[in-house]
């Protein structure tokens, strides 16, 4: 699907999709605990559908209601041998190893750019472990044949924090006690911050040694709980910068206290002379005349796209740093942000662990491509704001990877939007 946008003002109230993150770490959690769970504010988005189906096939029982799940969990058993990720980053690498407690052969698979997206890290286990696996030319289809064991697993922090959080859920239920070592600089603390709260709530005890760390005692069970996801902060981000760039919405079901890491959103714009304030019980971004900034991306990559969107719209220069993970997401969101804002006038240089971006004071209309990148798309729809003329986003229909009403809700705000097959 295409759409194109014809500039308006967008104003409203937005309740905020529930987090991606936690919503995959909490069917997860519950799937692996004996006993029921209630999982609500659930939004079925493609990835999220991905792990549900995921925890079905290493046999949990899920009941799917209108925007909540029931969850009968049960030990990690084969239900089915094949595991499809689809398009879900988080959804191949935290069922990996999750899968393999059991010792029993699995394939994964997936779709589109996920069968490009590295795995080397339990490549690299795998053969230190003497566990068989066979791939393809690309990482995906990926099949083992005999399951994890407790004991020293090494790891780097500057990868992704995907491969730490897959451990830390697998690593437990094994019969031996483990250690995860870190053993380079942590990025994306953020995420991890996110495991350990969740694995905490479903009963599962770690040591956190400065993150350098983590002590991981065996034969742990999870416990039951019921548990509500909150909003999403790498999605408010498009609807901050919206605010940023002269839209008047407010943002609701957002947590003042999250521990998200994408919570980094405000402090970006803030530092983009942005203002962004807590207002009674929503949260808003007030227009305002933004500047350039230095904006590092070592914990919050998914953040990139709509932060350039606002970098390239605002007075002066912006480089973003430590910024290489946007380059292994749906696409790499550094070249491709890159190639379609300057269809539309904006000024960027990228190197190999950023971009640099001269901002201009609008934007002209021009037909991009999302690349497949529900970011990407979303991003590129706030940019509206300040283009002149209308913006054509090839493949926007895939903003059902993680918002599949995202156009409903632009459109709820005033938005123009014209519908292509």
């Amino acid at each position: 699907m295409n759409v194109i946008i014809k500039p308006k003002k967008l104003n409203g109230n937005v309740t905020i999709p529930p987090s991606k993150s936690l919503s995959h770490r909490a069917i997860i959690a519950a799937s692996l605990a004996k006993g029921t769970s209630i999982i609500s504010n659930v939004l079925f988005s493609k990835d999220i559908l991905a792990t549900i189906s995921a925890m079905r096939a290493c046999g949990a029982k899920i009941e799917e209601y209108d925007n909540h799940l029931v969850i009968y969990g049960s030990d990690v058993q084969r239900v089915e041998k094949l595991i499809d990720a689809n398009e879900s980053g988080s959804t191949i690498r935290f069922m990996i190893p999750i899968a393999m407690v059991c010792d029993s052969e699995m394939v994964f698979t997936g779709q589109n750019h996920l069968v490009k997206r590295p795995l080397d890290t339990y490549f690299e286990i795998f053969d230190k472990q003497g566990i068989k696996y066979e791939r393809e030319e690309n990482y995906l289809p990926l099949k083992v044949y005999n399951g994890l064991k407790p004991g020293l697993y090494e790891i780097r922090g500057d990868i992704s924090s995907q491969f730490i959080t897959g451990l830390l859920y697998a690593l437990p239920m094994l019969k031996g006690d483990s250690v995860l070592k870190i053993t380079t600089n942590l990025e994306s603390k953020g995420y991890v911050d996110l495991t350990l709260d969740m694995l905490k709530k479903f009963g599962i005890e770690i040591v956190n040694n400065n993150y350098e760390e983590f002590i991981i005692k065996g034969n742990q069970e999870y416990k039951p709980c019921d548990y509500t996801i909150e909003g999403d902060f790498s999605q408010s981000a498009f609807f901050l910068v919206a605010g940023a760039l002269g839209a008047d919405i407010n943002l609701y079901a957002m947590n003042k206290d999250s521990h998200q890491g994408d919570k980094k959103i405000i402090q970006d714009i803030i530092d983009l002379s942005g203002d962004v304030r807590y207002e009674y019980d929503y949260l808003k971004a007030y227009p305002s005349n933004t500047k350039g900034a230095v904006i590092d991306f070592a914990q919050s990559p998914d953040l990139g796209p709509a932060l350039t969107v606002l970098a390239a719209l605002s007075e002066g220069k912006s480089e973003f740093i430590n910024a290489s993970r946007l380059r292994i997401k749906e696409c790499d969101r550094i070249t491709c942000m890159r190639e379609e804002l300057e269809k539309m006038g904006a000024k960027i240089e990228e190197n190999p662990d950023g971009m640099v971006i001269y901002g201009v004071n609008e934007l002209t209309g021009a037909t991009v491509d999302s690349h497949n990148d529900h970011r990407v798309a979303m991003a590129i729809a706030m940019a509206s704001l300040k283009t002149n003329g209308e913006i054509k986003i090839l493949n926007a229909g895939s903003v059902s990877k993680s918002f599949p009403h995202f156009w409903k809700v632009f459109e709820s705000l005033g938005g123009e939007v014209v519908y292509e097959d």
